[in-house]
């Protein structure tokens, strides 16, 4: 067998070595109007994205529907670093006590209490994912003691048995209200838009893409479409929207949350939100993901997380609102690094989707390659989705939530802290003097001065502060 494959690849060489011999002879050779590099300078001026979403639409004739997100990410958390302590102040002695809970809602009659702060965002059943990889989410959450999220669908039985906490998106479709529906959550979140979809436009979908346990969970007619509209049915005025969670709160004991994307007019809606009795805000940016909207969506509309989140916290505290509302900040957070700072910022906890999506498929996505991407193994309208080993995604999830936890621990510790909720801006520093500015961190190019150098200081300018006649004494 051995023979046979060095001859094959022998064989293939010889075949291949004129061809590569031509194409490098014209390449070098003829003008730019017949040589095949000419491809190579139209991708750098376009974009391979760029001209494969133009090969699509001119396909389809229709928007596109890109899965997971847009690729442009313009939150700058590469330029901001954790200030560790070492000699003038201690390191947290024990990074393992380093306290991790976090809490939403804490004036709500029951409160939700979370092991760490990273949650998992809203993916609806259907909508946006299949029922097994649901299910392996909320089974992973809990097994970290975290929460889960129903997306925009409906509580089914699978997620809510599978999940110790989970939160349930009251949305613009409709399919999940009523005391019976409402009433098996651990915490009520009132959806009016996300980023990955520029905030709220209308989302229909055909009823061929329906299938039956999801028009069960949905309550549709054999037949019967659903479509996610821009604004909640009956809904006319802000003040609709401000009785609508105010009635919602006076209902339940747990959290009621109201979930935005960020936009350049972030304190225009905080500020309606905030005539409201709410427990909590999520703010998602620009840099969040989705299963299905179109490109333009998703890369030309909204505001970038970092900037959404630092605004909103930045709004409460200068209206003496901020004890009023927990904050959770979604939107392309992806490493500890990022939910260390998105905390430090101001956050209570983050939420993650794609991420996650990636770390519980872990090595299973070698079922769909390279024949297809792992989005089909994950989606509700992907063609393996009955590959997916259910227990082996929530473990591996779980292991990644741990893992994160850990190493925000030991940020953490060499912070100078013993608790994650004690992180603050003054545990930044930022290489760009204008997003220090922006953020109110630290610019790394500014020196500080030494503690004997700030004691000596402070004692001139109170020297300077006194009258004369002290002075001469």
């Amino acid at each position: 067998m051995e023979v046979v494959a060095l001859l094959l690849n022998w064989m293939m060489m010889k075949m291949m070595d004129p061809m590569a011999d031509e194409a490098m002879a014209k390449m070098l050779t003829e003008d730019y109007p017949d040589n095949p590099f000419l491809m190579v300078t139209v991708a750098e001026k376009l974009s391979p994205r760029a001209i494969m979403e133009a090969a699509m639409r001119a396909e389809l004739g229709k928007e596109l529907t890109r899965p997971l997100g847009s690729p442009i990410v313009l939150s700058p958390w590469e330029k901001i670093l954790l200030n560790p302590k070492q000699l003038f102040q201690l390191p947290y002695p024990d990074y393992t006590q380093v306290d991790t809970k976090t809490v939403i809602g804490p004036t709500a009659k029951r409160p939700l209490q979370l092991d760490i702060p990273i949650m998992i965002t809203g993916m609806s059943y259907g909508g946006s994912l299949s029922l097994l990889m649901k299910m392996a989410l909320a089974k992973g959450a809990a097994m970290a003691g975290t929460s889960t999220n129903t997306g925009e669908s409906a509580v089914t039985n699978e997620e809510r048995d599978a999940a110790k906490y989970l939160i349930g998106q009251y949305h613009r479709g409709g399919q999940l209200s009523g005391q019976e529906q409402l009433s098996r959550l651990d915490a009520i979140e009132i959806q009016l838009g996300q980023g990955a979809w520029g905030g709220a436009v209308d989302e229909p979908m055909p009823a061929n893409k329906i299938g039956r346990h999801l028009r069960q969970a949905w309550h549709l007619e054999e037949g019967q479409g659903n479509t996610v509209y821009a604004r909640m049915p009956g809904k006319q005025t802000p003040q609709d929207y401000i009785n609508m969670v105010n009635n919602m709160k006076a209902q339940y004991d747990v959290p009621v949350g109201v979930k935005i994307a960020g936009t350049d007019y972030i304190e225009y809606e905080l500020a309606v939100i905030a005539q409201t009795q709410a427990d909590y805000i999520v703010v998602d940016g620009s840099e969040g993901g989705t299963a299905s909207s179109n490109p333009t969506l998703q890369d030309n509309v909204g505001l970038p997380t970092f900037h959404t989140l630092v605004r909103t916290i930045d709004w409460l505290k200068e209206n003496n609102l901020r004890d009023r509302f927990s904050v959770i900040i979604a939107g392309g957070l992806t490493t500890p690094g990022h939910f260390l700072k998105a905390l430090a910022l101001g956050a209570d906890a983050v939420y993650i989707g794609t991420i996650a999506l990636m770390a519980a498929m872990q090595t299973q996505v070698a079922k769909t390659l390279p024949q297809a991407p792992p989005s089909q193994m994950a989606l509700y309208t992907g063609k393996m989705t009955d590959k997916l080993d259910v227990d082996k995604a929530a473990r591996h999830l779980a292991n990644f939530l741990t893992s994160c936890t850990v190493e925000m621990q030991l940020a953490t510790q060499a912070v100078g802290k013993q608790a994650l909720k004690d992180l603050e801006r003054g545990d930044l520093v930022s290489i760009d003097r204008d997003l220090s500015e922006f953020a109110n961190i630290r610019y790394a190019g500014s020196h500080r001065q030494s503690q004997g150098d700030a004691i000596r200081q402070e004692s001139r300018d109170q020297s300077r502060n006194q009258s004369p006649e002290m002075q001469l004494h």
